[in-house]
């Protein structure tokens, strides 16, 4: 009997000291938890910012990402290997002596297989084309080669423009000169102007393409060339923003650590005196051309409402009047979101609505 009773009291036992010891891991793990959720907290909101505030590197990176080697293992200078046809990879060296690489993709209406299309072929449809020519200027991160880019290259492609894409200095296989944004804003002017050097027609009509911080680029340099009364055809902006800052703002480290005295200091400011502002919202008033604002509602990097205020600036800087200035709003619905507006089905009507509005006289055999 006495046996039981030891067994019971054993077993009781056996189940307090399970408990207990679960507790007690319960415990240690949720104190471990704790204590990195605060060191790491701790880490984000002390000895990142001041690494920031003392690193030129750093600021740079954070506005570009050019470093991160994506996509890996690819061949810019042969981008048929790409899927991409009816291109051609060459170099330009700019007035500051940078090599900037280059992409010349020919229309549909070009590709003809009993034609030898080597480079006189592309110099010479490019010289003497009146067919509208499309300069795309890509965002943050990587190069002219990612999936998004190629996608918009090759529709546009298909509906029988011109397209032209380069890398910034420091990105892909660009040389590494001082990157800036005054840096390559002068990449993207010199880009620009030899194409208007390099076309005979004075008729034909040339088109900039800026999504994301290349729409920030592109506002950029064409009020710079504005200033020489050198104009363009039309100005697409995909997935714009009005300014650096205002992009920061928006972002979860800023939620998170705006509060602490010392995060203006140690963040925005230093990213500001290197004059990396990309103050759309200023140079919006000053370009002649008509521009179109395009922007999907569920982007998650560069927030709708900062594309809609860019628009909303825009209007008034140039007196309230539409006939210049348009939005195309995109419903969340479609799943756009920051990269795959080139997928949206309607995008090629609203691309032809507009080079139609700004170059009438063009007629594309399609």
């Amino acid at each position: 009997m006495k046996s039981k009773y030891y067994y019971i009291i054993f077993i009781f036992l056996l189940i307090l000291t399970s408990i207990t010891l679960d507790i007690l891991y319960t415990k240690i793990i949720t104190f471990c938890v704790i204590t990195s959720l605060v060191v790491f907290y701790l880490v984000c909101a002390t000895i990142i910012p001041f690494f920031i505030r003392y690193s030129r590197s750093v600021q740079k990176q954070i506005v570009f990402l050019n470093k991160i080697p994506f996509p890996i293992n690819i061949d810019l200078k042969k981008p048929e290997t790409l899927g991409i046809n009816g291109a051609r990879n060459f170099y330009l060296h700019t007035n500051e002596n940078v090599k900037v690489g280059v992409w010349q993709l020919l229309p549909q209406l070009y590709l003809n297989e009993n034609k030898i299309i080597d480079d006189d072929y592309f110099d010479n449809v490019l010289s003497n084309t009146s067919i509208p020519i499309i300069v795309y200027l890509h965002g943050i991160f990587s190069n002219r080669a990612l999936d998004h880019r190629i996608g918009l290259y090759k529709l546009l492609q298909k509906m029988n423009y011109h397209v032209i894409t380069f890398d910034y200095r420091c990105f892909g296989d660009s040389d590494c000169a001082d990157l800036s944004e005054i840096g390559v804003v002068e990449d993207s002017q010199y880009v620009l102007q030899w194409i208007m050097e390099k076309v005979k027609n004075n008729s034909t009509p040339i088109f900039v393409w800026g999504h994301s911080l290349g729409s920030g680029i592109s506002l950029h340099t064409l009020a710079q060339l504005t200033a020489k009364n050198i104009h363009i055809s039309g100005l697409f902006l995909e997935s714009p923003f009005t300014n650096i800052a205002d992009v920061y703002r928006g972002t979860i480290f800023y939620k998170l650590f705006s509060f602490l005295p010392w995060f203006y200091w140690s963040v925005i400011e230093p990213v500001d005196k290197q004059n990396l502002k990309f103050q759309s919202d200023k140079y919006i008033g000053v370009i002649k051309c008509p521009i179109i604002v395009i922007h999907a509602e569920d982007d998650e990097i560069v927030p709708f409402k900062l594309g809609e205020k860019l628009y909303n600036t825009g209007l008034q800087l140039h007196g309230m009047s539409t006939n210049n200035l348009q939005m195309i709003s995109i419903k969340s619905t479609f799943n756009c979101g920051h990269k795959n507006i080139y997928k949206y089905e309607k995008l090629p009507e609203i691309i032809e609505n507009f080079i139609t509005k700004c170059s009438p006289a063009v007629k594309l055999d399609k």
